[in-house]
This record gives structure tokens, sequence and C-alpha cells, in this order.
């Protein structure tokens, strides 16, 4: 309650955004793309976008004259060049590079044609690998990252700090969320490059249709993680913008929000879970040669529910809604 309290003493008159010109970078992607589901949904009509091949957000100047030329008044900063522990761990030099020179790109330019506002997105990786469970936004920078994403989740803190300083130094209204493992439409299923769970959903799937007699999955299945389905992030985007002020936040003490459902669930159950929803009947089996990563991930999202925001989605129908779009969008029939 007391959080409640100061967090309202601290609003200024709601400001309506609907007519607002708001860019969001990274639309195609599967955050992006659900962003732009929600703010249509939602009555947002005003919005702009660039494709990566219209615009390299990795090039500085390029950048700025885009935002000279169209002068948004919102931006949502979802592009980031993201992938499971095995691409984090073999890109490193481009996941750090990539994601810095995106957010620094993007923060700088929305600075210097006076945005109203940006909500830039980070990651759970952010927190230290042996930090205490639940997260707390407080426990950020308070301990060793795990080595395997370490570059990805510098870039993110990096980009947590500037929209920080922003505030700070200019009184910029850039505001962070930290959003939990994400699924969902458009997720990437490339085995080489994705994350656990559209990687599950890919590798279960074709064991199915090939009648494989059983999947090796890595590590021991023993860590912990928590899942979002990502319309349930989208929403929580469009809350935090239409709510939530930068001084609001730092005033309290706190740099970002965190976005997730609270919950978390074992690698192994998820893939029996995964199995169980695709119809593989088969053997799950470990390669324990392989890497864990961060033995628990999980959010503390007491403050943003707190707010007013929750996750609605629950794991299981989230999943199904996944491979039901993932049979449309990625199978070849």
């Amino acid at each position: 309650m007391n959080f409640i309290f100061q967090f309202i003493m601290g609003f200024d008159c709601m400001m309506n955004y609907k007519n607002k010109k708001i860019y969001v970078a990274g639309h195609n992607g599967m955050v992006g793309s659900a962003i732009m589901r929600a703010l249509q949904k939602n009555g947002y009509e005003n919005l702009i976008t660039k494709s990566f091949r219209e615009l390299d957000l990795r090039r500085q100047s390029d950048v700025e004259k885009f935002f000279q030329q169209e002068k948004p008044e919102i931006v949502i900063v979802a592009a980031a060049k993201v992938g499971g522990i095995l691409a984090n761990n073999t890109y490193r030099a481009e996941f750090i590079y990539d994601n810095l020179m995106i957010e620094a790109n993007l923060i700088h330019a929305s600075f210097l044609n006076n945005a109203e506002k940006l909500i830039f997105l980070g990651s759970s990786c952010i927190y230290p690998k042996l930090a205490p469970q639940p997260l707390k936004e407080e426990y950020l920078l308070s301990g060793y990252l795990e080595f395997t994403n370490e570059p990805y989740a510098i870039a993110k803190i990096a980009g947590i700090k500037l929209c920080e300083n922003y505030f700070r130094q200019y009184g910029c209204n850039f505001i962070s969320a930290m959003p939990t493992n994400l699924y969902g439409p458009n997720d990437n299923f490339d085995l080489q490059t994705s994350h656990v769970l559209p990687a599950f959903i890919r590798k279960f799937h074709e064991a199915k249709t090939q009648e494989q007699s059983s999947v090796t999955i890595w590590g021991t299945g023993k860590p912990l993680r928590e899942f979002l389905y990502v319309d349930d992030l989208a929403e929580a985007i469009l809350f935090m913008m239409e709510n939530i002020d930068a001084k609001n936040l730092y005033n309290l003490g706190i740099t970002h929000l965190n976005v997730g459902s609270g919950k978390d669930i074992s690698i192994s159950e998820l893939a029996k879970l995964v199995a169980q929803i695709i119809g593989f009947n088969g053997k799950i089996e470990y390669d324990s040669t392989k890497p864990d990563g961060t033995p628990r991930k999980l959010m503390d999202v007491s403050r943003i529910n707190s707010l007013g925001w929750k996750y609605k989605t629950e794991l299981e129908e989230g999943i199904k809604l996944t491979y039901e779009w993932f049979l449309k969008n990625s199978v070849k029939n």
C-alpha cells in the first residue's frame, strides 16, 4: 500500500496518447508485432514503423535523420538482436555491439528530437546469476552475470542506465521494462538461434512427424524458468505508456519495472508439457554436457501488479496458441 500511495502522489495529470505519433522500433519481431497488435486493438492509429532494410538502427546518422524527419512523440524500443543460450554464447561480439548501438542511437535521437516518452525493453538476464529469488528490481548490478549471455545482459543494462541518466541529467521521460522469457506468435523457431520454448515446440513437432523415439535437450532439465505470452507483455507496455512516468519510478529508487507472470517451471517439466500438447509420446533425454545457464530466473512482479497490471495467459494456453501459430506459419504443408 505504501508503494501505491507514493506512486499515485507522484502522478501528473494523465496524458491522452491516442493521437500521439508513436514509433515502434522492431515492429516485425515477436515483441514489436505484439505491441503493434495491442496498439491497434486499443485504437492507436498514428503509428510509425521502419523495417531493417529501410532503416539500420545501428547507424547513428541514419537514425538521427529518420527522427528529424518523423519527429515521433512516443518511442517504444522493441528492436534488439536476440537469441537463446547457443546464439548468445556463439555470437558474443554481435550481441553486445548490435544491441549497444541500437539502443544508444534510439535513446539519444529521442532526446535530440524532444520525444515525450520512451519505453526501453530489456530482459531478465540483466540480473546476477546467483541473485536471490524472486528477482527484485533492486538486485540489478548486485553480482556477477551468467557467462553465456553476459554480452547481451551488459548491453541491456546499458540501455536501462541510458534511460535513467537521460532523465537525471535532462529530465527525459524515458523508462524501462524488464520482461521475463517471452514466447508467442512470430517467435524464432530456428534451433540454432531460438530460445528454449520455441526450440522445444520445433523439436517435439519434428520428432512427432518424423516418428522419432526420443528427443534430446540441453542440460540437466533442472533449471527453473518463468515464461510470459508476448501479447500479455504488449498489454503491459501499453499500461506503462499510459500510466507510468520516469519520475514516478526514479523517485522510488528503481530504474525499471519487472514484467512477468511470477510463476516458474523446471526445464524438464516444460519439456513434458510441450511434448504433451504436441502429442509426442517418445522418450525425453538430457545432455548434461551442455550448459544449464542460470539455475533459476523468477521475476518479482509485485510492483507492476500493485500498480494495476497482471498477466492473463496461463502457460499451457499460451503454448497451445503458439503451436497453432507455428503450424499455420512455420510448417510447410
